[in-house]
């Protein structure tokens, strides 16, 4: 989850990496350090915090080198302190690692033996300091012997005083890009942090080791052959990852998901019907398959919940939603009638990758819906999917949530139409109300401002309830994590119909419950529970459609979103959510785009 970016080139180095941990802080902000080779002799600067405390340092240093790695850190192995903060070795050898090594504890016990003494409590240290014991003179011998005894998972840049100028890395199930530019190169673990530079990046893949310096990126297997790597250019540009004017990149990510959807689904119709052969899926590719596995964590998972509902409504197929971090544990049923989904805004989700690793051991097709091209799980899927969110900054997740369920609604009309269940003619109904679904979204984001009342009234309540029934439960879900995650308000998700059977014993006056009654055929059912905790005190925020005949006794604030079919009111319904965490976040005062304890991309188990 750590943020890595190693350069060589003609630049200050110290300039190109800072501006480059700008780009990847989201990555992790517990800490951040940088080293800069000096003609030979290693200068690290290193801070705790954020990445402007390590700014206003490297305030009193003057850094010429040319070459030079930075790190930005979500801590695993040790708090948040300057010494845990990354680079980490000796005057000889130092490396960032983005991972976790596992036989750290052997490894340490191994290196006391031999006199090594640590300044840190992270595995990180042990493997710079293993590094140093390996190391004779020849950088890729040592990294060979290094990789022979570590296990864990790892991304690692380093560097050897005696060799100014020049960057090593390698990469196990930890993100790494090589970035080629003009007289200058790159290391990166998002493509993100080079892009000012260059628009041009590979992937380092497992077994391979690339070396940098300011001419060339070599890249050697095992045996020491130079691999031929096919470069590939980025379509997006610094701009579309930058504020332009809004207070935070969550709030413009939100702005963007009327742009983001009209692109991703317009790719995928012919004919007004859904066609996913430029994804390289034949026509009736879903037909075969028996029933569906869904596996993900977190916003992912949730947008997989509405996968679900709609595929067993529309195409009467079997589909299963699994938490990734629970997949591999549970001993999973799969044969190869399935078809396993995994849903990825990063693609490098650790939880979702050992799940796909594991259907493709046993046989199982695997299908990828991610955002990133280039990334672990997009290259190890046997098909792949892409989002076009274009990059997503802000840790909680909007925009790739909108599209992910973009996706899963044209594989729902598709799924339907091959199996008979649907004809032509609907299956084209249905792909005209998705197309409708952007203006929708822009007409729910001029709701801000009734919004931003209820979030004032949201920011003083320390526990929140979600209510709903249907796909109305699964954007709860969704609904109930955007609130803690960014407001660090206790939230909790409850299905509407199981308030009796216990949930209720926690409603107390003024407790707020946000409720979602876009359902028709629900609508007697959810006002009947609403009206429950109405009864006992609950403040009741209701998300309902235009056209809803609403008592007063229902609801103190009432959100309205377009009359649409019950099928298609996730888009605006979990915009509306979206926006209430913002804005109670935004009245608390919180860090929106970088809240506590959390990292962009969940790279480790």
């Amino acid at each position: 989850m750590c943020g890595i970016i190693g350069y060589s080139g003609h630049r200050r180095a110290c300039d190109v990496i800072i501006e480059g941990l700008s780009r990847l802080e989201y990555r992790g902000y517990d800490s951040a350090g940088i080293l800069v080779n000096e003609n030979g002799k290693f200068v690290t600067v290193k801070r705790e915090g954020r990445l402007d405390n390590l700014k206003k340092t490297l305030e009193n240093y003057s850094l010429n080198g040319t070459s030079g790695m930075g790190h930005t850190r979500w801590a695993t192995h040790g708090g948040p302190t300057d010494y845990n903060a990354h680079p980490h070795g000796t005057d000889r050898v130092m490396l960032i690692h983005n991972g976790i090594i596992e036989n750290y504890l052997e490894i340490k016990s191994l290196l006391v033996e031999k006199g090594y003494t640590f300044k840190s409590q992270t595995d990180t240290e042990i493997a710079a300091c293993y590094l140093d014991l390996c190391y004779k003179g020849d950088p890729i011998a040592a990294i060979r012997e290094m990789l022979v005894k570590i296990e864990g998972a790892y991304a690692l840049v380093m560097m050897f005083s005696d060799r100014p100028g020049e960057l090593y890395a390698v990469r196990k199930d930890g993100p790494l890009i090589a970035a080629p530019g003009e007289g200058e190169n790159f290391l990166v673990s998002d493509i993100t942090a080079s892009i000012a530079y260059t628009n041009k990046y590979f992937v380092v893949e497992e077994g391979e080791i690339a070396i940098v310096t300011s001419d060339a990126i070599k890249v050697i297997d095992h045996d020491g052959n130079t691999i031929e790597k096919t470069v590939s250019v980025v379509n997006w540009n610094t701009d579309q990852a930058q504020k332009e004017g809004y207070d935070h990149f969550m709030i413009k990510e939100i702005h963007e998901q009327p742009s983001v959807i009209r692109r991703t689904i317009s790719a995928r119709i012919k004919n007004g019907l859904p066609d996913f052969t430029s994804d390289g899926l034949p026509h009736g590719f879903f037909s075969k398959f028996k029933s569906i596995k869904i596996v993900a964590c977190g916003t992912a998972m949730h947008a997989g919940l509405i996968g679900k509902n709609l595929i067993e409504k529309l195409a009467r197929v079997p589909v299963t939603v699994d938490l990734a971090s629970e997949f591999r544990y549970n001993d999973p049923i799969m044969d190869e009638n399935d078809l396993m989904v995994v849903i990825s805004q990063s693609g490098e989700t650790a939880d979702t990758l050992a799940a796909l690793r594991l259907a493709k051991a046993r046989g199982v097709t695997t299908l990828a819906i991610v955002n990133v091209a280039g990334s672990s799980i997009a290259r190890e899927a046997d098909n792949v999917i892409y989002t076009y969110a274009g990059p997503e900054i802000s840790v909680a997740s909007t925009k790739a949530y909108s599209v992910q369920i973009s996706v899963l609604y044209l594989i729902a009309f598709s799924i339907a139409l091959d199996r008979g269940k649907i004809y032509e003619n609907k299956a084209k109904s249905f792909v005209e109300s998705l197309c409708s679904i952007p203006e929708m979204v822009e007409n729910t984001i001029k709701l801000m401002p009734a919004v931003e009342k209820i979030a004032e009234h949201l920011k003083d309540h320390e526990n929140v309830f979600y209510i709903g029934r249907g796909l109305d439960y699964a954007l709860s879900c969704e609904g109930s994590l955007k609130l803690k995650e960014i407001s660090y308000i206790h939230s909790e998700a409850c299905s509407a119909g199981e308030l009796k059977h216990g949930t209720i014993s926690l409603i107390v006056e003024g407790m707020p419950v946000i409720a979602l009654c876009t359902q028709n055929e629900l609508t007697a059912k959810m006002l009947s529970n609403i009206k429950e905790v109405k009864a006992r005190g609950a403040h009741v925020v209701l998300i309902a459609k235009h056209g809803e005949s609403v008592s007063e006794d229902v609801a103190d604030d009432l959100i309205i979103i377009d009359a649409v079919d019950d099928l298609f009111t996730p888009f605006a319904a979990t915009t509306v959510l979206q926006l209430i965490a913002y804005y109670t976040a935004k009245a608390r005062g919180c860090d929106i785009d970088k809240p506590r304890n959390l990292a962009k991309s969940v790279t480790v188990e």
